[in-house]
Order: structure tokens, then C-alpha cells, then sequence
């Protein structure tokens, strides 16, 4: 054990102890609680999410929340029970919101989740004990509450060559970690040794202060022969400060906005290590902690480990609450706590000390009156910092300012507000005038990131929109050089260079083109009718043997078409020529695929083969008639323009087609003049033949259907057989679609069709 020699602290002050209070009986076992309420944040950082579900039993030290992130820790059930809620539940803040929790009503059973022990830990890697640690759901139990696992794996680049256990305790009343060292110094020094085991540090500092002599002489006798330092330190608060007890200890100064592992040391809270012996020797996650009960308004002061999740109602009242003389109940210290809204509030991690006050202890503060500059505030505080003039930037708001002036290097220990004879709190000056800087920047931060996106957005845009202008400006220079060209051709024309290219199309071939078109036309209309009869079972022979003339007419009128095309010369080209060499190959490769695709047939029957045939003979013919024509017809003029007849033609389509609706319309509603709308069709037919005539078109070879109205029954069977094909066509396109389910929709199909083939016949 070491009193000297030992670094300064600036500033400190050293109110009245009132330790003599609570640490005077050995720890108590809390009664086990009927309902455990467990917030989801328990600590710095992301809060948990839940694993569980609302009814689900859960065991003693079971999972319940899983860490959301990299800062953050795990939840485990802190007795055996039903999860009864998740949801808002009061929490233990200033500001007495709700926050969300897992309710857990207890069985009383205590039943605990098979655990796994790690007697044999220095065997483990460092990667594996972080991992139990980080899983145990520890964090800081002496302080804001840091996730213990990230704070030893923080700048794994940085060596750390001290480790320093706090045991200081330094604010009037909280002796939670005084008897957990004179009881516990065995766990205590076995958490140390795991943790030398994960960073191997060159030395081990242990601070406590001097007004603790028993447990001094506890943990002193449970070092032995281990090269662990034991420091004794003056009474002086705040020296429980991370930064603080680094200077008294070593006399290195941590840098304003830094980290103790910036300069190689890691500080951890007693209570922490022996929750990490716990959780790697006995396996046991980290479910409850010992917390001091204090205060006048108790009749048995006392420290006491409860669950996680008591309702600090509940420990009170084991401590003999006496409601009648309670003013305030603070969770903490009297100069770093703070006011809790209710009773029912729950025990959290972070939970170290309930102090129930009466008026005479604490007595509300005064008024405050206007600082005098006396000083006082400056030369007590533990950071070096000038309260009254970061008093007076708050009042201002001037952010930069308190930035300049280190705000943030004040550890809010209310040293400054204690010593102040205006009575200002000062403390809840620089909370709110950090609040509104870290709001500030939030908002800053997301006006930049909202700007970069802006900016990404626009040169994205621009960059669109500069390849759509080239694009453009690359279709303008073709058309430019197309007309340049075009009026180059022109100029040599009429200058005698080339001689002039006919113009159109001759009457002849004119004639041989409509009736090509015509004779397609009607091929195809039969040849849908001869399918749509097929898929019906009915008896198809005689159209089949019209599809088969149509198809012959409509190879010769083709081929009379081509021919006539062919005999033209090469330099009367004209834009016909060029459409004709695109529809020639259009010709060409429509035969082919209709070619591969009986090709293709798994089961051709005698009409396939048939069929099939017809197509190389159209292809063979098709493919003579492309070779005819000249590879590259020379520049097109404008097309020809529909003379009368083919005018007139049109129009006597236009008025046949009128008429066919008037009378279908007039059928289907039973009016009484069909006589005079069957003449006017009749009138029609005869009307459109006339045009034919005039034109030169060849009258088509039309085949007259009975298209009389059906009845309601085989319109009904016919809905049937196109309901059930639908469905069948729908489960085969499904791959996983059960055979028994294809089998009864083919079974379905057969039926209605059958149906109907009965009422057919």
C-alpha cells in the first residue's frame, strides 16, 4: 500500500460525509419483487431491443434484449416470471418521462437458466473473454453507465500500460462501494487479475480514499503478493472523477476532449470488476447491483443488493420509509443527483445510491441573486474551468464561446454551485448550454448531409441532362448531313448529271400489291377461324381445306406481286422499291419462324406436316423474290398519294362496317326494324363491290358463317370450358403447384367440354 507519493487535483471542496449513515450494517438481500420493470435503456448509448414476446416465460438470467449497435448492451431477466408487458413504462429521469420497458411478473420460483461458467478464463483469447463481458450485459456501475466491453476495446491501437480500479466514493452519503470491498475484496481482485489477462497492463492502480479504512485493509490483504498498487487518497470530493483520480494517481493529465486511453490508461468502477468476475468465473449476467438506502427519512439506512427492476418503492419501504418526512427522494448523491418524479420508477444498472431526504436535511436552496465575481466557483472546480464566465456565455447563448472556454470538459460535479454565495446552480446552466450546443450541431450535421445530398442530386441532374444534349445535338448534325446530302442529289438531277427517277408505283403493279395485301388479309382471318375451331373438338376439315386455297391464292398473288416488282430496273427505284425490299424481308423471317415453330413440335399430327409443307413452299418463294431485289434501293420521294377510287373504297368500308353494327346492335335488343337494317347492309356489300370494281381490286373469295345468335345454355357451357381452361393454363404456368390440384383442373376442362360437345351434337 502506497500514501505517497501522489499527484494535485486542483480545486475540490469537502462537504459534510453523512457516510456514518448507511455503512455501518453488512449488504442486505432485497425481498424478491412480485413485478420487475425493466427500461431498455440502461446506459449510454442505443437502448436494447427486446427478444421476448408479451406472455412468454422467461428464466432467471435468460436474454430478453438484444444490444442495438455498437454502444450498447444486452438485457437479461432478473428472476423467473411471465413477460406481462412491453411498453412505456415510468423511468428513473429528471425529466419524468415514460420510456420503454419489458414487465416481468415473477413466479417466485427463482429458477435459473443453465449457465456456463469459465473457471479456466486465461486458456481464452482476448477476443473471447470481450465476447463474455459484452454478452453479460455490463456497463459502468459507478458512473453515466459506458458499455464496459467498448470501453476495453476502445483504440485497440493504443497500448494501455495502467489500469486503475476507482474506489474512491467520493460524494457525501454513498456507500455502496465501501462495503462492497470490505465484503467482496476476494471477487474484486479476482476481477482485476481477469482483466490483466485481457490487457496486459505493466501496472494496477488502486485509489480509494482514506476515510474508508476497512475496506483499505480488505482489499490490501486480498492483493497478497500480487503486483497491484493500493493508493490511499485524501477525502476531497470530486476525486471519484474519471480524469480527476488519473491526475491524483499518476500526476498525467488526460487532454481537454480526450480519453484516458489516449494517454495509455483505462479506468474502471469496483462494482464493475467484480460484475465481470461474475460473469466470466460464475457465468451469471449482470442482474442486479448493490445500492445504498439513505437518508433521514429512513429509519434503516442500509445498502442492499436488489434485482434490476425493483421498484425503488418497494426497497424503501424494506428500509423503513417514512412518508410522512419525506421532501425528496434523489437518485444519487446531493451534489450530482437528482430529483425522482415517483416511487415507481425501477432499479437500473446505473442506479448506485436512494436518497430519501427530509427538509431539514436537504432545505431547499434560496433564491438566487446576481454573481459578485467573488472567484470562489473557480478555485474549487476540478477541470480548471471558469464557471462564472461559462455562467455568463449560457446566459447568452454564445456557443463558440463556451466551445472555446471547454464547456464540455466540466464533469457537472457541483463543486462551483456548492461554494457560490449568489446561490446560482450553476450546473444546470452548463446541462442546458450543453444540450442546446449538441442540438445545434445535430441540426448543423443534418443540414450539411441534407446539403451534400442537394448537391449530389443537382450534379447528377446536370449530368443528365448534358448526355440528353449531346444526344440531341448528335440527331441534329445526322439530319443536317441527311438534308445536305438529299439537296446534293437534287442540284445533280436537275443538272443533267443523273437522269430523273421515276415516280410511284405503275397501275399494274399498283393492282398486284392491293391484291397481295387482300389475299393476306383473308389467310389470316381464316386461319385464326380454323384455330379457334380446333380448340373447340369440332369438325375442322372443310375449313382446312379453305385455309389451304386461301394459302395458295395468297403465295401467287405474293409471288405475281414480287415478280412484277422484280422486272423493274434497278434505276426506276423509287421509295415503293425500298418498302418492298423491307417487306420482302419482313416476309422472309416471319416464314422462317413460323417454320421453326413446327419444327419444334414434340407430336406433329397429319395437319402439322400439312401445314408445315406449305410454309418452305411459301419461304422458297419468298426468299426467290427477295433475291431479285436490288440490296440498296437508292433515296426515296414522297410516297403516292390515294387516288379517288381507293378514296371511295375506303369510305364503302367505313359505311359496311357502320351497318354490320346497327344490325348486331338492333338483334341483340329485339327492335322491329330488321328488315330495313338487313337491306341496308345487303345495299352496303354491294356498295364496297361497286368500289372493288372501280379500284381494280379482285372481288375476295368470302365464305359465308351462320352466325346466328346462340342460346343462353351453350353460351353458359361455352363460359364454363373458358373458365376452367383458364384456371388449368394458370396452375401448369406455377411451378410449385401440386399434381393433384393439376389433375382435377384437367379432369374439370374434360367435363365442360364434354358438356358442351353434348349440346352441340
Amino acid at each position: 500500500m502506497s500514501r505517497l507519493p501522489l499527484g494535485e487535483m486542483p480545486g475540490g471542496i469537502h462537504p459534510a460525509e453523512h457516510k456514518s449513515q448507511s455503512n455501518g450494517t453488512p449488504i442486505q438481500q432485497a425481498p424478491l419483487p412480485k413485478r420487475l420493470i425493466l427500461p431498455l435503456n440502461q446506459h449510454i448509448g442505443a437502448q436494447a431491443q427486446p427478444c421476448v414476446a408479451v406472455g412468454e416465460r422467461v428464466l432467471k438470467g435468460q436474454l430478453i434484449a438484444t444490444a442495438n449497435g455498437t454502444i450498447s448492451v444486452p438485457l437479461h431477466a432478473p428472476t423467473s416470471g411471465i413477460v406481462s408487458f412491453i411498453g412505456p413504462q415510468p423511468y428513473p429521469h429528471v425529466s419524468g418521462l415514460l420510456s420503454e420497458a419489458i414487465v416481468i411478473d415473477s413466479d417466485g420460483l427463482e429458477q435459473w437458466v443453465e449457465l456456463s461458467p469459465c473457471a479456466d478464463y486465461r486458456s481464452l483469447a482476448p477476443a473471447e473473454l470481450l465476447a463474455i463481458i459484452r454478452s453479460a450485459g455490463i456497463n459502468g456501475l459507478g458512473g453515466a453507465g459506458f458499455p464496459t466491453a467498448v470501453k476495453l476495446s476502445a483504440r485497440s491501437a493504443q497500448k494501455i500500460h495502467t489500469l486503475i480500479i476507482n474506489g474512491t466514493e467520493c460524494e457525501p452519503y454513498i456507500t455502496a462501494d465501501d462495503r462492497l470491498m470490505r465484503e467482496r475484496a476476494t471477487q474484486l481482485i479476482g476481477g482485476i487479475e481477469i482483466l490483466v489477462q485481457l490487457i496486459a497492463p505493466e501496472a494496477v492502480l488502486i485509489g480509494i480514499e482514506d476515510n474508508k479504512p476497512e475496506a483499505i485493509a480488505a482489499v490490501q490483504a486480498a492483493i497478497g503478493p500480487r503486483p497491484f498498487t493500493l493508493k490511499v487518497l485524501p477525502t476531497q470530493y470530486p476525486s471519484g472523477g474519471e480524469k480527476q483520480l488519473i491526475q491524483l494517481l499518476t500526476g498525467a493529465e488526460v487532454p481537454s476532449g480526450g480519453l484516458p486511453a489516449d494517454i495509455g490508461m483505462l479506468c474502471l468502477n469496483v462494482g464493475t470488476v467484480v460484475a465481470i468476475h461474475a460473469a466470466v468465473l460464475e457465468g451469471r449476467p449482470l442482474i442486479s447491483r448493490i445500492t445504498t438506502l439513505t437518508g433521514a427519512a429512513l429509519s434503516r439506512p442500509m445498502n442492499i443488493e436488489a434485482l434490476i427492476g425493483t421498484p425503488v418503492g418497494e426497497l424503501l419501504a424494506f428500509a423503513g420509509l417514512q412518508e410522512a418526512q419525506l421532501d425528496r427522494l434523489l437518485l444519487g448523491g446531493p451534489l450530482m443527483g437528482f430529483s425522482l418524479p415517483s416511487l415507481e420508477v425501477p432499479l437500473i444498472k446505473t442506479s448506485n445510491c436512494l436518497l430519501a431526504s427530509t427538509a431539514t436535511e436537504l432545505p431547499p436552496a434560496p433564491p438566487a441573486l446576481p454573481c459578485i465575481r467573488c472567484g470562489d466557483c473557480a478555485e474549487v472546480c476540478p477541470a480548471s474551468l471558469l464557471p462564472q464566465q461559462l455562467h455568463f456565455f449560457a446566459l447568452g447563448q454564445q456557443h463558440e464561446q463556451l466551445k472555446t472556454h471547454n464547456l464540455f470538459d466540466c464533469i457537472e460535479c457541483g463543486a462551483c454551485a456548492y461554494v457560490c454565495p449568489s446561490n446560482i446552480p450553476l450546473v444546470q446552466y452548463y446541462r442546458a448550454a450543453k444540450a442546446d450546443i449538441r442540438e445545434l450541431e445535430n441540426k448543423q450535421l443534418k443540414a450539411e448531409q441534407s446539403r451534400q445530398r442537394f448537391e449530389q442530386r443537382q450534379e447528377r441532374l446536370r449530368g443528365e441532362q448534358e448526355q440528353k444534349d449531346a444526344e440531341r445535338q448528335a440527331r441534329t448534325e445526322k439530319v443536317a448531313r441527311a438534308k445536305a446530302a438529299l439537296a446534293a442529289s437534287q442540284t445533280s438531277a436537275e443538272s443533267g448529271a443523273l437522269p430523273a427517277a421515276p415516280q410511284g408505283l405503275s397501275d399494274e403493279q399498283k393492282k398486284l400489291k392491293i391484291a397481295a395485301s387482300m389475299a393476306q388479309v383473308t389467310l389470316k382471318k381464316a386461319e385464326k377461324q380454323l384455330a379457334l375451331y380446333t380448340d373447340k373438338g369440332g369438325d375442322t376439315r372443310e375449313l382446312q381445306a379453305q385455309v389451304a386455297q386461301l394459302r395458295s391464292a395468297a403465295l401467287s398473288a405474293q409471288s405475281a406481286l414480287d415478280a412484277a416488282l422484280a422486272t423493274a430496273p434497278a434505276a426506276a427505284s423509287t421509295p415503293d422499291a425500298e418498302l418492298a425490299l423491307k417487306k420482302a424481308k419482313i416476309q422472309v423471317a416471319m416464314l422462317r419462324a413460323q417454320v421453326r415453330k413446327f419444327e419444334q413440335l414434340e407430336e406433329p399430327n397429319a395437319e402439322h406436316a400439312k401445314q408445315l409443307q406449305g410454309l418452305r413452299e411459301q419461304l422458297a418463294a419468298a426468299e426467290q423474290v427477295l433475291e431479285g431485289l436490288p440490296s440498296q434501293p437508292p433515296a426515296s420521294l414522297a410516297p403516292p398519294v390515294l387516288n379517288a377510287a381507293m378514296q371511295a373504297l375506303k369510305q364503302a368500308k367505313i359505311a359496311l362496317a357502320m351497318r354490320r353494327a346497327e344490325l348486331k346492335k338492333a338483334e341483340q335488343t329485339g327492335a322491329e326494324e330488321l328488315t330495313a337494317l338487313r337491306a341496308a347492309l345487303a345495299a352496303a356489300e354491294q356498295a364496297l363491290h361497286a368500289a372493288e370494281d372501280a379500284c381494280g381490286k379482285p372481288a375476295p373469295n368470302l365464305q359465308r358463317l351462320d352466325k346466328q345468335p346462340i342460346d343462353e345454355t351453350t353460351r353458359a357451357l361455352k363460359t364454363a370450358v373458358a373458365l376452367a381452361r383458364a384456371d388449368l393454363r394458370k396452375l401448369e404456368r406455377d411451378p410449385d403447384t401440386p399434381e393433384a390440384a393439376l389433375s382435377d383442373a384437367r379432369q374439370r376442362l374434360l367435363t365442360a367440354e364434354q358438356h358442351l360437345q353434348q349440346q352441340h351434337s
